[in-house]
């Protein structure tokens, strides 16, 4: 981990939009879970279409996971910061993910796959990102790659904030992954009490904290813990300045917005219901996960 002493000047930074505190939920085969960015937001995080955050310490909240489900026309990202959970998927892709690694899939045209917690008993911690694809990325070739947490870049500043880039840039560093359409920035910040961190963001990229320790503070604005603040979007920002009163760990996520049509049943994302029928008949057929 390098100790960086760049500041990337903020001039003018976004505020707090909106508060949101996310929808408790199951998935898989009973995972309870938060649902922070739900339908109702799609359009206004464009190109990211949800965000689960899950924690336990009851093996019950977790440990049935999530058996074979298929995907189609967007990416996941799933961060561990506590636990194990073993991915298969029918594209032959296999990997373990543990604590404070990123498991990054490319549904493309289409996958089946298998999500199952490695371990009977103690905390299950992390947050699962689904990322929109480009019209013409929709039924490209599925991609997969586990990052371990050493695989990781990090920096810390000279305040001791302590940064783990999974994607994007930040302060000179590279992320694990870059996209070019999307270009999304994905951050886990740790702040110690006292300390402040500034980030550049393109002024037409949406873009949200999610706070899951402690609480911090943008533009005058208090943001709790277990709470999403959806940045404001103005031409004439040019990023965000986030402090912390207290120990603080959150995600900072941002992203070009796509700008075309939504269609989504379930596990699967395109932009017309056409592409929604054809996913479905592919999926009842057993053609979805199938090799080119």
């Amino acid at each position: 981990m390098n100790i960086t002493d760049s500041k990337p000047t903020v001039a003018h930074p976004r505020s707090v939009e909106q508060l949101v505190a996310g929808q408790a939920t199951s998935d898989g085969a009973g995972v309870r879970l938060t649902r922070v960015l739900t339908n109702q937001l799609q359009r206004r995080l464009d190109p990211f279409l949800m965000l689960d955050a899950f924690g336990s310490d009851n093996p019950d909240d977790y440990i049935a996971g999530f058996p074979d489900h298929p995907h189609r026309g967007f990416e996941t990202v799933t961060y561990m910061i506590a636990g194990r959970m073993l991915h298969r998927d029918s594209a032959g892709h296999e990997g373990l993910l543990q604590n404070g690694g990123v498991q990054w899939m490319t549904a493309g045209r289409g996958v089946i796959h298998s999500e199952i917690p490695q371990q009977e008993e103690g905390v299950m911690e992390g947050f699962q990102l689904w990322l929109n694809l480009h019209s013409s990325e929709k039924m490209s070739k599925p991609w997969y790659r586990d990052f371990q947490d050493s695989d990781l870049p990090k920096f810390v500043t000279t305040e001791g904030v302590a940064v783990t880039v999974i994607a994007g840039e930040s302060h000179g560093v590279a992320g694990a992954v870059r996209r070019d359409i999307t270009d999304p920035l994905y951050l886990d910040i740790h702040l110690p009490a006292g300390s402040r961190f500034s980030q550049p963001l393109p002024p037409g990229h949406n873009a949200f904290i999610y706070v899951y320790r402690g609480e911090v503070s943008v533009a005058g604005n208090r943001v709790p813990s277990k709470r999403m603040a959806i940045l404001t979007n103005d031409a004439q920002t040019d990023g965000v300045i986030i402090e912390a009163d207290v120990e603080a760990k959150l995600l900072l996520i941002a992203g070009r917005p796509l700008q075309e049509p939504i269609a989504q049943y379930g596990p699967f994302v395109m932009n017309t219901e056409a592409e929604i029928y054809q996913a479905v008949s592919d999926f009842r057929d057993g053609k979805l996960g199938e090799a080119a």
